[in-house]
């Protein structure tokens, strides 16, 4: 039904809207799907740059499942970077790298931090709040990597202060020792 409408929308003059209206809710179609090859010949038949663009960020902040989440900023970040503003650009960035920290974790554990997602910082102190050390050790490989010259809104410094400061909490201790005597 989609590719019919999409021939329809070629022969005879559709709405700009309608269009954009169209070709998300197929787009949505395929990524729920999992078809990631279709979603990206389907972005790539759309002649009109501000069209896919708005197809594109429209279906981002449908907040898909992570592999529709990832692929759709990673999109952007590829294609629109420079039509993004600064806030968005650092959103989009932040939500792609998020989603990389995501699927380096076990897969049956990657819906409990979903819901942050697109905080990558807040991810990792999660991680660390319930002690998933290995985890943390993945993660803060992940994001040194990624993090490394981009701007994102936070440094590789960030990250470093936050596991300083989860380390010095880690040998705080709130009472003093007694020695016991004999």
């Amino acid at each position: 039904d989609y590719e019919l409408c999409e021939e329809w929308g070629r022969l005879y003059p559709v709405p700009r809207e309608d269009l954009i209206n169209l070709h998300r809710e197929h787009l949505l179609h395929l990524l729920e799907m999992g078809d990631m090859e279709k979603a990206l010949q389907l972005l790539q038949r759309i002649e009109d740059p501000g069209v896919c663009l708005a197809i594109s960020e429209q279906s981002l902040d449908q907040h898909l499942n992570l592999a529709a989440s990832h692929f759709l900023a990673d999109y952007l970040s590829a294609h629109f970077y420079a039509s993004l503003t600064t806030a968005r650009r650092n959103e989009i960035q932040a939500l792609y790298i998020g989603s990389k920290v995501l699927l380096t974790l076990p897969e049956l554990s990657r819906v409990n931090y979903f819901h942050l997602s697109s905080r990558p910082l807040l991810m990792l102190e999660q991680l660390l709040m319930n002690m998933k050390v290995d985890w943390v050790a993945v993660a803060v490989q992940t994001l040194h990597q990624l993090v490394a010259g981009q701007e994102i809104g936070f440094t590789v410094e960030d990250i470093d202060n936050l596991l300083s400061k989860y380390a010095e909490k880690a040998l705080s201790f709130p009472f003093t020792l007694k020695e016991k005597r004999s």
